[in-house]
C-alpha cells in the first residue's frame, strides 16, 4: 500500500482496502507521540488539525473518526486479532503477529 493510501483510509475518505476488503483504522489515543509522528507522516496533520478535520466531518455528518486504543498494547492486539484492522505501531513494537505495510 502507499502512503496516500493509508492516509485515506485514516481520514475516512477511503473505507476499503486496494483488493476491496473493509478496512477498519484504529488510532491510539490523542495524546500519544506515535499518533503524532504517523499523521506528520502520513496524513501531513498535526494534532490541531486533525482534531479541527473529525469535528467538520463528525458535524456534517460525513463519517466518524477510528476507533481509538490507549496504547501499543491493546493495538497491537487489536490489529493482529482482526485481518480488516490497520493500524501503526513504533519500530520497537511490532512482533510476528503483524504485518508491516509501510515503513514511513
Amino acid at each position: 500500500m502507499s502512503k496516500d493510501q493509508i492516509a485515506q483510509i485514516f481520514t475516512g475518505k477511503a473505507v476499503t482496502f486496494p483488493d476491496g476488503r473493509k478496512a477498519v483504522p484504529i488510532e491510539q489515543g490523542p495524546n500519544s507521540p506515535t499518533r503524532n509522528e504517523f499523521h506528520a507522516k502520513v496524513t501531513g496533520k498535526d494534532a490541531a488539525q486533525l482534531k479541527a478535520y473529525w469535528s467538520k466531518v463528525i458535524f456534517s455528518g460525513a463519517g466518524q473518526p477510528p476507533k481509538e486504543v490507549s496504547g501499543a498494547d491493546e493495538m497491537r492486539k487489536a490489529v493482529s486479532s482482526d485481518a480488516s484492522a490497520i493500524g501503526y505501531l513504533e519500530k520497537s513494537q511490532i512482533d510476528s503477529s503483524l504485518k508491516v505495510i509501510l515503513t514511513p
